[in-house]
């Protein structure tokens, strides 16, 4: 495989891994465990999970725009 395409192909490996994994984490705190949904009010465990959903989110935006900013490393 060229390393042009090689190195391409990881990149977008790399984005959808952190994509998946941070979309598995925060619907299963989410959803499985309630922290999405108000009961009768609000509680310290949804405000946590808000709090940590949006940081979290700023966090992997970051990330991928800085992924794919960068240019490709390609060994000659």
């Amino acid at each position: 495989m060229e390393p042009e395409v090689r190195a391409y192909l990881i990149r977008i490996l790399n984005t959808l891994s952190v994509g998946l994994i941070w979309m598995i984490s925060n619907s299963t705190a989410g959803i499985m465990y309630g922290y999405a949904f108000w009961e009768k009010k609000m509680k310290l465990g949804n405000v946590i999970f808000y709090i940590w959903f949006i940081i979290s989110l700023a966090l992997l935006l970051w990330y991928m725009i800085r992924l794919w900013k960068k240019p490709l490393n390609i060994p000659y």
